[in-house]
């Protein structure tokens, strides 16, 4: 009797009554299980983060700290650093240096990214021929990029030396130069120089970057513009610019990026020399911080670095962002 009062329930509830139940244990389980999985990703983040907050994170925070202080070398003794405002920005900005400073920025900025974008570029679009040999002259092109840049900076002095040079020697010999040119002690030669020493570094990054984004443009576009008589020069124009255009914005927001910073090379050809010919807000700062020890000066400027900087950054961010679209 209670068997048929059993299969009579069963009936009345149909085959499906336990279903909701079932289905809301499933979907908690489903939850539970993708709350773990995204508990794990954020463990596996933690250490990058942590990384990233203590060697990036806390000394920007600390510089735009004391880019407000009178930070001194007695701040380190005494523990004290008096706030001292916006005073660090006028003193810095109204120097008598610093428009001579900014002025070098911008000419060795621009300098250096012309010439090492218009080289790269040339020599990316040549090794993308084939011919005996390719990969390893590639490879040695490599050599100034992986060179540090002290060790760079300190041959490339001994190279320039107005009076024990290979350069000046090698001209000499020729008869091009009558009289031995200062390129690192004259106030007209001096950023020329510099501006070079820093093209002829920075030519093997732009040619790996320029190089990958020409080896990802098909060969069938090319075949098929020589048949509407789109050669040489016509192909490049047509062809090869407008599908580099994104890999091109990429390496110009970064070089930007790099080489408004860039103070070794500046520091092992001149010292911001001579008569702050090569004087640059990089190496002005680090004179302020680190030989007059006024942190707090050398911090705002500094800060400014970072601020041109960051625009830059939001710039190739923005390109990125644009070159993955298309």
């Amino acid at each position: 009797m209670a068997d048929v009062l059993r299969r009579a329930a069963g009936a009345v509830d149909g085959p499906g009554a336990g279903a909701p139940s079932d289905r809301r244990t499933g979907g908690l389980g489903r939850l539970g299980r993708r709350g773990r999985r995204h508990q794990s990703h954020l463990l596996f983040l933690l250490p990058a983060l942590a990384y990233m907050v203590a060697f990036f994170g806390y000394p920007v925070v600390k510089n735009v700290v004391m880019g407000f202080q009178h930070y001194t070398t007695a701040t380190f003794y005494s523990g004290r650093a008096p706030w001292a405002g916006l005073a660090n920005y006028r003193a810095v900005v109204s120097s008598s240096v610093f428009d001579k400073a900014l002025l070098n920025t911008a000419l060795f900025t621009v300098g250096s990214i012309a010439g090492q974008f218009l080289t790269g570029l040339a020599v990316a679009v040549f090794f993308r021929r084939r011919f005996p040999l390719n990969g390893v002259l590639r490879s040695l092109l490599l050599l100034p990029w992986l060179v540090p840049l002290i060790v760079s900076s300190t041959v490339w002095r001994w190279i320039l030396d107005q009076d024990n040079g290979v350069l000046n020697r090698f001209l000499g010999d020729l008869h091009l130069v009558q009289d031995r040119p200062g390129w690192l002690t004259s106030t007209s030669l001096a950023l020329i120089a510099v501006i070079g020493v820093n093209i002829w570094i920075g030519i093997p990054f732009n040619v790996a970057i320029l190089y990958g984004g020409l080896q990802d443009i098909p060969e069938e576009l090319y075949e098929a513009a020589a048949l509407d008589g789109a050669t040489g020069w016509r192909a490049f124009r047509y062809v090869t610019w407008p599908l580099l255009r994104p890999v091109v914005a990429v390496v110009l927001v970064l070089g930007v990026v790099y080489t408004v910073k860039v103070l070794d090379v500046i520091l092992g050809l001149t010292g911001g020399g001579p008569a702050n010919a090569t004087q640059t807000i990089a190496s002005q700062s680090y004179q302020l911080s680190f030989q007059q020890f006024d942190f707090g000066q050398g911090a705002a400027l500094g800060n400014i670095l970072i601020a041109v900087s960051l625009v830059f950054a939001v710039l190739y961010l923005r390109a990125n962002r644009r070159a993955v679209e298309l």
